[in-house]
């Protein structure tokens, strides 16, 4: 049992180790490229900057390309490299990037774990169960958009209202109002909600949450071996039924792996990791 509960410090450690790794990351290129063109920063770092390392960048410059024969403005061909890389990792386990890797998402974990010491149990239960089924459909309509848009216009058009350009760009004077706007309510509503952002509104991650129909390792649960604690489905961010789910593979799962056996379930595989569908 001690060496079970050590395992799963380790595994919650990791996610969250990889997490802030990546926030920093990002929030380091973000920094300098701001300094560097106001005469500091690094130049080791110099080149990069938010359009580089934005894997959704990527998605739509391919569209546009395939659709009208050029690239997006302010697009870099590391965007695209990215992406590549991000649905290769998709394709193998899901949206990892959502879950392990976006640092929006991460911020928006860090305010909910304020959300979860204020509200405790209603933190994450206070859109109805139907009305919530309802709106996880918008961030699908926000895909459409983008790219319909983005395709017209030839331009970036969502760095306009993209919450995650604001939140590493704030104090640039760069950052349209709208996008301001969307980051703050986003923050706000992450108090009540776990990752609302990714739930209702994010394209990219409605893009990336088709792979879980066809990704190659999947989250199963074993129904033999299950207590019905309803522990995995307390843990899901995304509010996914685990427990009465055989495998996990809702449009909506971030891969972030919390219900898994190594994490929050006290039977051992019970919901773990596994190849194909069976």
């Amino acid at each position: 049992m001690e060496n079970k509960a050590r395992s799963k410090k380790r595994q919650w450690r990791l996610r969250n180790w990889v997490q802030l790794v990546f926030f920093l990351l990002v929030s380091t290129i973000a920094v300098n490229k701001f300094l560097v063109e106001n005469g500091g920063g690094s130049s080791f770092l110099s080149s990069a900057s938010l359009h580089s390392i934005c894997p959704f960048g990527g998605v739509v410059s391919i569209y546009n390309l395939l659709t009208v024969g050029d690239y997006i403005q302010k697009i870099h061909s590391s965007a695209l490299i990215l992406m590549g890389l991000v649905f290769l990792l998709a394709v193998l386990l899901g949206p990892v990037f959502c879950g392990w890797i976006c640092p929006l998402g991460t911020f928006q974990e860090w305010i909910g774990k304020i959300g979860k010491r204020i509200f405790k149990k209603r933190y994450n239960n206070f859109v109805p169960t139907r009305l919530d089924g309802y709106m996880r459909y918008i961030r699908i309509f926000v895909l459409l958009w983008v790219i319909y848009i983005t395709a017209k216009t030839g331009l970036l058009v969502f760095a306009n209202v993209d919450p995650y350009y604001a939140l590493f760009n704030f104090w640039t004077g760069e950052v349209a109002i709208q996008a301001l706007g969307i980051l703050s309510l986003t923050a706000v509503g992450s108090l009540f909600v776990e990752r609302p952002w990714c739930k209702y509104l994010c394209p990219y991650g409605a893009l990336l949450g088709f792979t879980n129909k066809f990704k190659i390792f999947r989250l199963h649960r074993n129904e033999s071996t299950c207590i019905s604690c309803d522990l995995c489905s307390k843990s899901c961010p995304m509010n996914i039924d685990v427990a009465n789910s055989k495998k996990v593979s809702q449009l909506q799962c971030i891969s972030c792996f919390e219900c898994s056996s190594e994490n929050i379930c006290p039977v051992p595989e019970t919901v773990e990791i596994k190849w194909g569908e069976k």
